[in-house]
């Protein structure tokens, strides 16, 4: 349903642009949330907008991390900037739905690959 694409190795400090495009042109209608899952560990929501364009972040990636999505090109996108090597995981779009200032993924069992980011000196 997603394709994650953009992710890479990177020095700390450095940036990335992740592009999350959706099939069937059903991007659209629904809020997306961006998460991340680094090994050993669960996976974490990093960032949510909503269809009315609303954004929201993690404590860990606020005023690092921009959400953004384009709904004619059917995308969203997440430009990470000032990266650290706690940022180093697999991150995943998923359809979402906000609860407070909390987002969730609508289908927890349904993922797409992911794409990788390492963020390594």
């Amino acid at each position: 349903q997603f394709v994650e694409s953009g992710g890479g190795l990177v020095q700390p400090g450095g940036s990335l642009k992740l592009s999350c495009v959706g099939s069937g042109g059903i991007l659209g209608y629904y809020g997306i949330g961006w998460f991340r899952q680094a090994p050993g560990k669960e996976r974490e929501g990093v960032s949510y907008i909503s269809k009315y364009m609303e954004t929201y972040y993690d404590d860990s990636v606020k005023g690092r991390f921009t959400i953004s999505r384009d709904n004619g090109q059917n995308t969203v996108y997440l430009q990470m900037n000032s990266l650290k090597p706690e940022d180093t995981a697999v991150y995943y779009c998923a359809i979402s739905e906000l609860r407070g200032n909390s987002w969730f993924p609508s289908q927890p069992d349904s993922w797409g690959q992911g794409t990788q980011v390492t963020v390594s000196s």
